[in-house]
C-alpha cells in the first residue's frame, strides 16, 4: 500500500511539474468520434496504435508514442495534453494503471471557448513498453462509447454503431498474422467493418516505435502515417501504404 501510494504521489508531482496553459493544451474544437487500437507485438518488441475518425487528420493529437517507454491514444472530449503527461509518467516508472488515475485525478476539468469540455468525457489508453495497458471511457463520452481490451492490445471508441465495433478490432488484432502494423489495420478494418464511427469515415494514422528501430541512424520510428483527408476511403488509402511498405520491408527481413 505504502509503495503505491508513493506512486500515486510522484505522478501527481510529475503531472504539476508538467502543466500547460490552456492555450499550449490545443483541443480539437469538437468532440473527437474516434476508434482506435493499441498493440504490442513481443516477438518484435515494437509498440505501435492505429486511429480512424470522422474529423480533419486525427492522427495530429490522438497518438503519442516514444520508443522505450509506450503510447497513449486520447480521444472523445480530447484533453490533447494527456498524451505527453502520459508518456512523461511512464518514463518515470509509473504504471498503467496509475497513470490513468494520476492524468484524471489532475485534470481541472477547464471549459474550452466559452463551453463546456468535461473530462468525464474523456477516453484514453494507455500501455507501456511491455505491452501492459490501462483504458478509461468516461460516463460522459458521446454514446455508443466504450472500449473491449485483449492479449497485448486494447481497442477504444466513441459515437461508434456499437460495441460490435471494438470487439470486432480485438479479434482481428489477436487473429491476423505478420507485421504488427498489418495486425493493427486489420484492426481498423474489422471496426469499419462493424459499422466504425456513425458519422462516416475522414481520416487516419498509424504510428509503430522501436528503440533504434526506422531506417536511418538514432530513428525509434518504424512507421508515421497519416490520412488526413480522404471521406470515405481514409481506410483503404492507409490499408495501401501499409501494404507498399511491408512488400518493401520483406527482403529485409
Amino acid at each position: 500500500m505504502a509503495k503505491q501510494l508513493a506512486s500515486v504521489v510522484v505522478a501527481l508531482l510529475l503531472l504539476a511539474a508538467l502543466a500547460v496553459s490552456p492555450a499550449a493544451q490545443q483541443p480539437l474544437p469538437d468532440p473527437v468520434g474516434t476508434f482506435s487500437i493499441l498493440g504490442y507485438d513481443p516477438a518484435t518488441g515494437e509498440l505501435g496504435g492505429a486511429v480512424q475518425s470522422r474529423v480533419f487528420s486525427v492522427g495530429n493529437g490522438v497518438l503519442w508514442a516514444e520508443a522505450n517507454t509506450g503510447i497513449v491514444t486520447t480521444q472523445a472530449i480530447v484533453d490533447v495534453s494527456y498524451g505527453p503527461k502520459g508518456l512523461a509518467l511512464l518514463r518515470a516508472g509509473i504504471t498503467p494503471d496509475a497513470t490513468i488515475k494520476a492524468i484524471l485525478d489532475s485534470d481541472p476539468d477547464p471549459g474550452y471557448r466559452g463551453q463546456a469540455w468535461p473530462k468525464a468525457g474523456r477516453q484514453f489508453a494507455v500501455m507501456d513498453a511491455k505491452g501492459t495497458y490501462a483504458v478509461h471511457t468516461g460516463t460522459g463520452a458521446s454514446a455508443w462509447a466504450g472500449h473491449k481490451t485483449g492479449k497485448f492490445c486494447t481497442a477504444q471508441g466513441n459515437i461508434l454503431a456499437g460495441e460490435a465495433v471494438v470487439h470486432g478490432m480485438v479479434e482481428a488484432f489477436e487473429q491476423t498474422e505478420g507485421h504488427l502494423s498489418m495486425r493493427l489495420m486489420a484492426a481498423l478494418d474489422a471496426g469499419q467493418a462493424g459499422g466504425g464511427d456513425t458519422r462516416g469515415m475522414q481520416s487516419a494514422a498509424m504510428i509503430i516505435v522501436k528503440k533504434d528501430g526506422g531506417v536511418w541512424l538514432n530513428n525509434d520510428v518504424v512507421l508515421r502515417l497519416q490520412v488526413d483527408h480522404s471521406p470515405d476511403t481514409a481506410l483503404k488509402e492507409l490499408r495501401r501504404i501499409v501494404e507498399y511498405w511491408n512488400q518493401r520491408q520483406r527482403p529485409r527481413r
